[in-house]
């Protein structure tokens, strides 16, 4: 984690695989945290509705100008995306330090494909108008292998408390 002007102020910054767990996971840490809670899904779906665009990047943009905002107020942001490719990383990471504060990567993964695939196949979407990825498009999904220094937290076999538990102590330890 970089460590720079505001050592309070931290970009948690979310990855996985749609169905892993990350939502909760993020939204529980924010509850927790009193931190600002962004999730790029809502974002893009939301410029889908307001704007009648085809998504591509522009989510993840916005996204970063709105943690920046709150970054440069003090105020701790959870990050809850996808973020699969390298780009995204280092983009959320700048984020940080350009608003001179801290940030830790948190992947989360479900390491169990069984588990995994009943999760992406029973789940139900929770943000009106986005459609939720079939397994197939999961599994398809670019997903770049990580290279820096990460949380990683496998929700395959523990409950969500276990596996928020394990989070927060991860988390403690790492610094933040």
């Amino acid at each position: 984690m970089e460590r720079m002007k505001n050592t309070e102020t931290i970009l948690y910054i979310f990855s996985g695989l749609p169905g892993s767990g990350k939502t909760t996971l993020s939204q529980m840490l924010a509850r927790h945290l009193n931190a600002v809670y962004l999730r790029i899904d809502t974002v893009e779906q939301g410029l889908r509705d307001l704007c009648s665009m085809q998504v591509e990047a522009e989510g993840y943009r916005l996204s970063y100008k709105i943690a920046s905002d709150n970054l440069g107020l003090g105020i701790s942001v959870v990050a809850d995306s996808c973020n699969p490719i390298v780009l995204s990383r280092t983009e959320w990471e700048q984020v940080a330090i350009e608003s001179r504060v801290g940030f830790i990567n948190i992947e989360i993964i479900c390491s169990d494909k069984v588990e995994h695939q009943k999760r992406v196949e029973t789940r139900k979407g929770t943000i009106p108008g986005l459609i939720v990825p079939t397994w197939k498009k999961v599994e398809s999904r670019q997903y770049d292998t990580w290279t820096s220094k990460r949380v990683i937290i496998d929700t395959a076999v523990k409950t969500i408390n276990e596996s928020f538990n394990e989070l927060v102590s991860k988390i403690e330890r790492y610094g933040g």
